[in-house]
C-alpha cells in the first residue's frame, strides 16, 4: 500500500499536479495545485482510489491530515472523491473537523455538491469517527499551515485575480516564504504586493 511519495512537482493546475518520481511522471489529483511548489521536491501523501468505471486514480494531500480526512468523506454512503477534494479545498481539514464536532451543517452546505440533507448526513455518520481520528493521534503538525496557504488562495480568487496570477504568486510565496511562520495576514499582504509589482 503506498503512503507517499517523493518527487519533484512538473506540473500545476487546480485541482491536479504532475508529480516526477524516479523518472515516472504520477498525475494526482489533488484539493489545491497552488500549495504545492514548482520544480521542488516534496512528499506528497497518497491514495489510490477504485472505482468500477474509471478504474485507478491517484489523490494527493500535503498532510497526512488532509489524507485521513479524505478517507473520512468518501466512506460516507453517497459521497465520492469528488465532494472529498471540494470539502478540503473549500474548508480544509480543521474547518471541517470543526464542523462536523460541532453539528455546524450550515459550514458543510456551503460545498459545492453538499445540500442541508447530505450535511446533516455526512455529521450523524462521522461525528464518532472524528473523535476516533483526533485520539488516534494523526499528525496534525502543519495541516493550520496548510489551511493558510488554502485561505490565501481562496482570498485571492475571491479579488478576482487569474488562475495563472495566483499559481504565480503562490510559487512565489512558497519560494520566499515557504519556511517562516508568517499569518495569513502577512502572507496575504506579500501576496498582493508581489501581484502589484508584477502589473
Amino acid at each position: 500500500m503506498m503512503n507517499y511519495f517523493s518527487g519533484t512537482v512538473k506540473q500545476i493546475s487546480e485541482r491536479a499536479i504532475t508529480l516526477e518520481v524516479g523518472g515516472i511522471g504520477f498525475g494526482l489529483q489533488v484539493p489545491s495545485g497552488s500549495v504545492f511548489p514548482l520544480d521542488k521536491l516534496v512528499h506528497v501523501f497518497v491514495y489510490m482510489h477504485w472505482s468500477n468505471e474509471q478504474g485507478p486514480s491517484l489523490y494527493g494531500f500535503a498532510t497526512e491530515l488532509e489524507k485521513a480526512v479524505f478517507i473520512l468523506i468518501i466512506n460516507c454512503s453517497g459521497v465520492g472523491p469528488k465532494i472529498g477534494l471540494a470539502v478540503l479545498s473549500d474548508l480544509g481539514p480543521h474547518n471541517f473537523l470543526q464542523a462536523i464536532q460541532t453539528g455546524d451543517e450550515k459550514m458543510l452546505s456551503r460545498v459545492n455538491g453538499i445540500g442541508e440533507k447530505k450535511a446533516e448526513q455526512i455529521i450523524v455518520q462521522l461525528k464518532h469517527k472524528v473523535g476516533q481520528l483526533i485520539k488516534s493521534g494523526v499528525d496534525l503538525t502543519g495541516a493550520q499551515r496548510v489551511s493558510e496557504w488554502h485561505t490565501v488562495v481562496q482570498a485571492l480568487e475571491s479579488l478576482n485575480y487569474s488562475r495563472n496570477e495566483i499559481n504565480n504568486v503562490m510559487q512565489y510565496l512558497q519560494k520566499n516564504y515557504g519556511q517562516s511562520n508568517c499569518s495569513f495576514d502577512q502572507l496575504l499582504r506579500h501576496a498582493l504586493s508581489h501581484l502589484t509589482k508584477q502589473v
